[in-house]
């Protein structure tokens, strides 16, 4: 069952559920705002989030506090569309007249809701030409390609599986299924995904259900769209009377003093033990080590066989390991883009990229050492970059930091099981550990530039959280990234 839009009536594309009748009011859950971020178990990262698509960010929401960190976000308690939100013809009226001045939070929240679904289409596994565009909207849209990153190659090992992608400037998401059937021309097994894009991935997990339904119906009945197509006419963004094919997600002036790229995008999920809490226990002391090159801004490729899905949520959480909430630190350093599931039609672009996380199925990607920095085989993190073979040993205050984090989700744990504590979670945790961890690294070093002696001694190592020996490459790798280059390190460092 697919949640219900915001602002709309139930749509032919939408399904009643048994237990509710078209005349009954929808529980408070199901029509919170989507920037709640308690909506759905699993990652959310906490402070801004917004459409990395070409429509520029959108920001959801933020409460800093005075020393720059983000604490965890307020939930909505009115749901959309109510007397709790200004209409916008109220917006606009209460600007004018002056009478009352509508919070930015109002604003981001507003554009945020909105549906931007620029494309959905049916592709299919034909036994003599392989992966196949079936069906799409709008028909003109240029979806080269995209048959290959919605069947991920080798997803004929499993039943089912879903796939967030990149496609040019827009984010998609597909629902793979898997059908025996009994039939000589499908070689005893069907297989379809039903897919959509958008200029950003942070709302792509609300359709999630819809798409796994669909795939289904597309087994069961091929070349039914009648629910595509109303879905698809409810949910379709607004481009532009340029064709430039970009979204206007949210005017420029209402983001454009408050936002920091390098927060990353709230991804929600529905993984049902948490995204990050699952990231962190497979990879165990590793998490230190990604933790320190992704805020390196290095290429780091994931390789996994199917199932794509889970996956695709360790190239999320890799993103938000670098997460920085002091404004201005990264003006300088490429982003560090999600580019989610890739194959080799993706050589090309990846050629062009200074960072980004990816994961893959596709094993020749190992031999393609120019395409990355950092490849993650299972549980192996390796690198073929001399220079950051070092980066791959814990250091002393490495191990410090994980124990830490390992005290702190067991006192959550505890606090959880002995005083009902439904507020905290896991996810909160982990992503504002690195967050806080992150920005004082880079306090520290702001402080320490703008003293009349700019000089990096082990006391301002050490409050970094690093080891002035352990951490020594690693921190001038950062000084040199995110140029600190008036900073002067002292001897003392030089000796590891």
């Amino acid at each position: 069952m697919v949640e219900r839009s915001d602002r709309a009536p139930l749509l032919d594309w939408e399904e009643i559920p048994s237990a509710e009748k078209p005349g009954d009011a929808a529980p408070a859950d199901r029509l919170s705002s989507p920037s709640n971020n308690r909506a759905l178990p699993g990652c959310s990262a906490p402070g801004f989030g917004w459409s990395s698509g070409p429509g520029g960010p959108t920001p959801s929401r933020s409460i800093s506090g005075s020393d720059g960190c983000s604490t965890p976000p307020m939930t909505s308690s009115n749901p959309a569309g109510t007397d709790g939100g200004l209409h916008p013809d109220t917006d606009e009226h209460l600007s004018d007249s002056g009478e009352r001045e509508v919070s930015l939070e109002d604003r981001m929240v507003k554009w945020e809701e909105k549906d931007q679904i620029v494309s959905v289409f049916v592709v299919t596994f034909n036994t003599r030409s392989g992966n196949m565009l079936e069906w799409c909207l709008p028909k003109d849209m240029d979806l080269e390609g995209v048959e290959f990153k919605a069947i991920a190659s080798g997803s004929h090992r499993v039943t089912t599986d879903f796939i967030y992608f990149r496609k040019g400037s827009y984010f998609g998401l597909a629902c793979f299924a898997n059908m025996a059937v009994e039939s000589t021309v499908e070689r005893g097994a069907r297989m379809k995904s039903v897919g959509i894009l958008s200029p950003s991935y942070t709302l792509l997990y609300r359709y999630m259900s819809f798409l796994e339904h669909q795939v289904r119906l597309q087994l069961q009945s091929p070349g039914h769209y009648s629910p595509l197509e109303a879905f698809y006419e409810d949910k379709r963004a607004l481009l532009p009377p340029s064709g430039d094919g970009i979204v206007t997600a949210c005017p420029a002036n209402a983001w454009g003093a408050v936002i920091n790229h390098s927060m990353h995008p709230e991804m929600k999920i529905t993984h049902p033990a948490g995204c990050m809490s699952q990231f962190i226990r497979f990879f165990g002391e590793q998490i230190m080590v990604l933790w320190k090159l992704a805020l390196l801004r290095r290429r780091i490729l994931i390789f996994s066989p199917p199932p794509v899905g889970v996956v695709c949520y360790r190239v999320y959480c890799c993103c938000c390991l670098a997460n920085i909430s002091i404004p201005g630190v990264s003006a300088a350093v490429p982003e560090f883009r999600p580019f989610f599931y890739v194959n080799v039609a993706d050589i090309s672009a990846l050629e062009n990229e200074l960072s980004y996380v990816a994961c893959t199925t596709e094993k020749i990607f190992e031999e393609k050492k120019d395409l990355y920095d950092v490849y993650v085989d299972n549980q192996n993190v390796k690198t073929y970059r001399d220079g950051l073979k070092p980066l791959l040993r814990l250091s002393t205050a490495d191990r410090e930091k994980y124990r830490k984090l390992t005290e702190q989700r067991q006192m959550l744990l505890y606090s959880q099981e002995e005083n009902g504590d439904c507020v905290s979670s896991e996810e909160d945790l982990f992503i504002l550990f690195f967050l806080e961890q992150n920005n004082r690294i880079f306090q520290t070093l702001s402080e320490v530039a703008g003293s009349p002696d700019p000089t990096l001694t082990q006391e301002s190592v050490r409050a970094m959280g690093l080891d002035p020996h352990g951490d020594r490459l690693f921190l001038l790798h950062l000084l040199e990234i995110y140029g600190y280059d008036t900073l002067l390190v002292s001897e003392q460092l030089c000796c590891s």
